[in-house]
């Protein structure tokens, strides 16, 4: 008999998926993308994404602050709204609280999400609360909305695409292995932690590049790129050749990882929670997608490669010659040890 951790996360996943296709109304899209589509009028969609934050799997409590963690509770499901284009409208979240857990400190995990909320204007309207034995887990529920000709799918991408980022890749993934490493903590480490720790959901960029006809697959990195990337060719079926010396890094993740003896760029490919968006865009299309992007938002978009026919597969180029690296990003299941 097969094993969660032989199986893994997304072979779990399809594995369930076709048993429930044959009871989804037609224009409802569910299990593949970042969010399931609901139809809810003749001009736009419903977008419903739902995650859950579990103690020791995604975050430690003696390391995150009670305000980032309400924080974080939120914006993973809010990145998912962002990676299909959507502009999010309510929320819902159910918790498991250990009984010894000190109301002060709940009150701080209510304080930082409804910060966030109120940066979206977004209200809470219920969920459910019981105990736990041991550990937090907090489940987020986030109900959006997207134009039906704004939607923007992982089927989307087209031969002759080039596939962009929208920030630099690893920041947070450098934050967990600092705490993972039990480093010594100095204002040096602060931007990798807060990365880790406090991630900005890129709804406003993402609601911006979906109103670009060029703009055509795109979602939240969550995984990783190399994983995420393989999502969205899978869902089109086409293949991709990334540049390695193309993959955005911050000066604060090189500098530590060379003092630390790390793998950057394999930090930035697989180490998932960086919550930027990764999209393709038709190649005329990128040079004004770029300038209108940069000023509106005074950050630049990260050409990374391009989109190409054939198998689904990443061809990683180095110096202009094929390298061997791995197409895998975060996936549970895999280790007793997920942190």
């Amino acid at each position: 008999m097969m094993k969660l951790d032989e199986l893994g996360e997304f072979g779990f996943i399809n594995t369930l998926a076709p048993a429930f296709e044959h009871l989804a109304a037609e224009g409802m899209t569910g299990i593949g993308d970042d969010c399931a589509i609901l139809p809810m009028n003749d001009h736009e969609d419903l977008l419903v994404t739902t995650d859950l934050l579990i103690e020791d799997v995604h975050f430690l409590r003696e390391a995150i602050s009670p305000l980032q963690l309400g924080h974080k509770a939120l914006a993973v499901s809010l990145s998912d709204i962002a990676g299909m284009g959507g502009s999010p409208i309510a929320s819902f979240m159910s918790i498991a609280i250990p009984l010894e857990l000190d109301v002060a400190y709940l009150d701080e995990v209510m304080d930082g999400y409804r910060t966030l909320s109120e940066e979206y204007q977004l209200p809470l309207l219920g969920g459910d609360t019981t105990k736990s034995m041991k550990a937090i887990a907090i489940n987020v529920c986030v109900l959006g909305k997207c134009h039906k000709d704004k939607v923007r799918l992982r089927s989307m991408a087209l031969p002759g695409d080039v596939i962009c980022v929208t920030g630099c890749l690893g920041d947070s993934a450098g934050g967990l292995q600092l705490l993972l490493d039990e480093i010594p903590l100095n204002n040096e480490h602060k931007g990798l932690l807060e990365k880790h720790h406090q991630p900005e959901p890129r709804v406003k960029e993402a609601l911006f590049l979906s109103s670009f006809e060029g703009v055509h697959a795109m979602m939240d990195i969550s995984d990783g790129i190399a994983s995420d990337l393989s999502h969205i060719l899978n869902a089109s079926g086409v293949s991709a050749k990334v540049c390695l010396e193309d993959i955005p890094l911050s000066d604060e993740l090189k500098s530590i990882s060379q003092k630390n003896k790390w793998d950057a760029l394999g930090l930035a490919l697989g180490g998932g929670e960086d919550y930027e968006l990764l999209f393709t865009v038709q190649k005329d299309k990128l040079t004004a997608v770029q300038q209108e992007f940069e000023e509106r938002f005074e950050t630049p978009l990260y050409p990374i490669g391009g989109i190409e026919e054939g198998a689904t597969e990443i061809r990683w180029m180095k110096e202009s010659r094929e390298v061997r690296m791995s197409n895998k990003g975060f996936t549970h299941f895999e280790s007793p040890d997920v942190l």
